[in-house]
């Protein structure tokens, strides 16, 4: 087990290489290689001989979407492994705290509105701004229904979701004919991403990751119970709110720059656990990398590999529905042997 993470990075790697030479017009994986390594290293010399169609194609068309993807995947990843821990419930996720809901009624309201004062920022402002608007209705209402207990706040999440949801689906009435750009959008995908959108989700990602992994080993005792962890010396409310707040901000910036992209919260730490185990120190970075490779392998299949790109939310919905069934199936199997 001890080989998976490293096993992970190279095929994320390989896939990234995949993904920048695949699409409606091909470019050869060395070319592509020779692109990336040329111009992330800064040696122009590399790239002698590679068409500049080829280049522009691959550094500035490509690239942007590829490094989304992968900043998109990873914090779903992370997120719903560090939601499951927290709220020691294998089905949760950010949809289940409502950041998701929120961050999709910000863009609505946005789109809707017209209002392009940040130019390209203005949508994933908005979303951010939803998202973390969400999270803070979700724990003021846990907080005066008695506390951050797992129940209190899947309770206060999935009430919270549903207004939110109900909120986006009036905004869609009064959109009328422009309906179709925010369906849509709420379909989550990649498609025309810009170097400042990707730095949105990178920098959620990359904000959260230390903190994560800095309260791994705390994670690991608040899986046992509050109780316990206290007794382990764990400042269980003060790391609870590090750890809920660290994924919904991976999650504000996804649903930002990405919309609403479903299941791979949900199943990849459980893919993660086959093969690093429960631990969260192993488990955290094995579900960003495992959620990198499954986002960025369903957008490339979905713009190469189809006839017409589909949404990748979508995508993701059709492979991942299946797959949590049968885990779903398989629990109830094992219960009832038991």
């Amino acid at each position: 087990m001890r080989g998976v993470e490293p096993l992970l990075a190279l095929c994320v790697a390989l896939t990234a290489l995949a993904a920048a030479a695949a699409g409606a017009v091909p470019v050869p994986a060395a070319d592509a290689a020779r692109v990336l390594a040329g111009k992330l290293l800064g040696q122009e010399g590399w790239l002698a001989g590679v068409p500049a169609m080829s280049v522009a194609l691959v550094w500035d068309v490509r690239l942007p979407r590829i490094a989304c993807a992968l900043a998109v995947g990873g914090s779903l990843g992370l997120s719903g492994a560090l939601l499951q821990g927290v709220l020691r419930n294998p089905l949760a996720d950010s949809y289940t705290l409502g950041v998701s809901a929120g961050g999709a009624l910000g863009a609505c309201l946005c789109l809707l509105a017209g209002f392009t004062g940040l130019g390209a920022l203005s949508v994933p402002a908005w979303a951010l701004a939803g998202s973390l608007g969400a999270l803070a209705v979700v724990l003021l209402m846990a907080r005066a229904g008695g506390g951050f207990d797992a129940v209190t706040l899947v309770l206060a999440g999935v009430m919270v979701a549903a207004t939110l949801q109900a909120g986006i689906g009036f905004v869609k009435f009064l959109a009328g004919e422009n309906v179709a750009g925010l369906v849509f959008w709420l379909m989550g995908g990649f498609s025309a991403k810009t170097w400042a959108e990707t730095a949105i989700a990178w920098a959620g990602l990359g904000l959260a990751l230390p903190v994560a992994l800095a309260f791994a080993r705390d994670l690991d005792a608040l899986c046992l119970g509050d109780e316990q962890a206290a007794a382990l010396g764990v400042a269980v409310e003060p790391v609870r709110l590090a750890l809920l707040a660290s994924a919904a901000l991976m999650t504000a910036c996804s649903v930002a720059v990405s919309g609403i992209i479903g299941f791979v919260g949900l199943i990849v730490p459980h893919m993660a656990r086959m093969g690093v185990g429960p631990g969260h120190l192993r488990l955290l970075p094995a579900s960003m990398l495992g959620g990198m490779l499954l986002l960025l392998g369903a957008d490339t299949l979905s713009r190469a590999a189809l006839a017409h790109e589909v949404p990748v939310g979508v995508l993701t919905a059709l492979l991942g529905g299946p797959y949590f069934c049968l885990l779903f199936l398989r629990g109830r199997g094992g219960r009832a042997n038991g």
